[in-house]
């Protein structure tokens, strides 16, 4: 199969180049050609514009701005990649010889906030800031200008880790490797995390199988606790865990403090690493035809641990 791939210098285009290079000829889209490993040939966004692209069987869309953020005055930015440049590429798939096409999206699109509930693909989209709501907007265009003939995936992953993943949780293993204690233990939360593993095997069983398109949510199985997380790391790490139970309101007035003295700890920075968010994945395993994925979060995350170790 021929595939091609935006955004593959990123943590989830890396991995899945490595997965399928193997088993597929890859081709790349990125704002600036170049050389990769396992990749037949980088294209350039100009080259989508002149229509100078080779005939794929499957594109990948995961090109985008991933920052989350709640600066509006930002926006017209979120908007410029996440949505336009989609719609874009998603016209240019419409008129080609391609199939299938994948358009990795974020559970961020539908919820900011969860509470208590369990986030499925029927719920009412409410996001939250430029990146949900710009995520949002290239999916709706998706869903309402469907592919006559052709399979379209809306791939909503949760937090995604692995090696070479970068963001809160290598915060988190920063923290427990300087001996720092962790002050959050009096916080009871749950949350849904995806393995960069099961993202890239759901990836390929789209490619090469007869799976109806739609919306799919991504997440692990079991969802785990940010207290269970800091155990996980200490034990693959071999330190002794230290957590503290501080009370939550000395907390949230500390991370206020954060807010004005620009501190590591924030109202934002909190509510990050004590929220729940629980995402179900019981659609896309049961477009898969299986019970679990290979996968589980505990077995994930302490190879992510490690791979954090050895870097």
């Amino acid at each position: 199969m021929n595939i091609l791939i935006t955004g593959l210098h990123g943590f989830v285009g890396q991995n899945l180049v490595a997965q399928l290079s193997g088993k597929h000829r890859i081709f790349g889209l990125a704002r600036t050609a170049g050389k990769m490993a396992g990749v037949e040939k980088i294209y350039t966004w100009n080259d989508l514009d002149n229509a100078s692209l080779p005939e794929v069987d499957a594109i990948i869309h995961l090109a985008g701005k991933a920052h989350d953020t709640k600066n509006q005055a930002k926006a017209d930015v979120y908007f410029k990649v996440n949505r336009d440049l989609t719609i874009n590429l998603y016209n240019y798939f419409v008129n080609s010889s391609a199939s299938k096409f994948l358009f990795f999206s974020t559970v961020k699109a539908i919820a900011d906030e969860l509470g208590t509930s369990v986030l499925t693909e029927d719920d009412e989209p409410k996001p939250k800031g430029p990146y949900g709501e710009s995520k949002l907007e290239a999916e709706r265009y998706i869903q309402t200008h469907p592919a006559s003939n052709k399979q379209v995936y809306i791939l909503r992953p949760c937090m995604m880790h692995g090696e070479g993943n970068k963001g809160n949780l290598n915060l988190l293993y920063k923290l427990v490797a300087k001996g720092i204690p962790w002050p959050l233990g009096a916080f009871s939360n749950s949350r849904s995390f995806a393995s960069i593993d099961n993202v890239c095997l759901i990836v390929s069983e789209l490619l090469n199988r007869d799976i109806p398109g739609g919306a799919y949510n991504i997440a692990d199985d079991n969802p785990l606790s940010t207290n269970a997380l800091i155990e996980i790391i200490c034990g693959v790490m071999g330190k002794k865990c230290r957590i503290w139970n501080v009370s939550p309101g000395l907390i949230g007035l500390l991370a206020k403090v954060g807010n004005v003295l620009h501190l590591p700890l924030n109202t934002q920075r909190l509510a990050k690493l004590t929220e729940s968010y629980v995402v179900s994945n019981q659609k896309i395993k049961k477009a898969l035809g299986v019970d679990q994925l290979p996968i589980d979060s505990k077995a994930g995350l302490e190879k992510t641990i490690r791979s954090f170790i050895k870097h």
